[in-house]
């Protein structure tokens, strides 16, 4: 497979992570948000939304979990709205982020929503470099510094990465977007892969890959 950007740290491919993932060795880590099968499409912006709905947004990717599982040697987090549950294999941990913001839904009949879920499935390998606690307290990335419409912040991504893995560890997200979890990897000395099926987000990842990073 040929790269669509690559440095001595990160691999990014451009293309369909089902069609990717079979062509690659085993990694350490998966860290990845996948589309939650949402449909997602904020009207919570003055004037147009500028982002467009991303792709494959119609259902969870919860048949991935085995593959993931089965290509990493401690473990696996993915992003999950709590009513995706029970279609996923039972996860070892089910980790709140909480993001001090309200998720719009059902304004009348629901309650406002400030976190969302991170499922954890350890692996044979998995070790806590510091044991971390189920609630991860952090600032959602404001609207108007999106460069992704589900882009999450740094905060959690550097913390799983730091406390669940070691320096030259493999990273691996399959549902790239912005590049935050190869950034943050990049930032902690580890080497990471990211895949992306929209070319727009291929090359901000890449653009945002190449920048100087800082100390975490």
């Amino acid at each position: 497979m040929k790269p669509y950007f690559q440095d001595k740290f990160v691999t990014i491919y451009h293309g369909d992570c089902r069609e990717i993932l079979p062509q690659l060795d085993k990694v350490d880590l998966v860290l990845t948000d996948p589309p939650y099968g949402i449909e997602y499409h904020s009207g919570h912006y003055i004037g147009i939304n500028p982002h467009e709905p991303i792709q494959n947004d119609d259902k969870y990717p919860a048949d991935l979990v085995p593959v993931f599982k089965a290509l990493a040697n401690k473990g696996v987090f993915m992003f999950c709205r709590w009513d995706k549950l029970a279609e996923v294999p039972s996860p070892k941990s089910f980790i709140a982020m909480v993001k001090n913001n309200w998720t719009a839904g059902d304004l009348n009949g629901e309650f406002g929503r400030q976190w969302e879920g991170i499922l954890f499935y350890p692996c044979k390998d998995f070790a806590f470099n510091s044991r971390l606690p189920d609630v991860i307290d952090c600032r959602r990335v404001p609207p108007t510094d999106l460069i992704h419409p589900t882009q999450k912040a740094e905060y959690p991504c550097q913390l799983l990465i730091q406390e669940c893995s070691r320096v030259g560890d493999l990273i691996l997200d399959p549902f790239l977007g912005s590049g935050t979890t190869c950034y943050c990897a990049k930032k902690l000395n580890r080497y990471s892969i990211g895949i992306e099926i929209e070319e727009k987000y291929c090359e901000i990842a890449a653009k945002r890959c190449c920048q100087e990073v800082m100390e975490f």
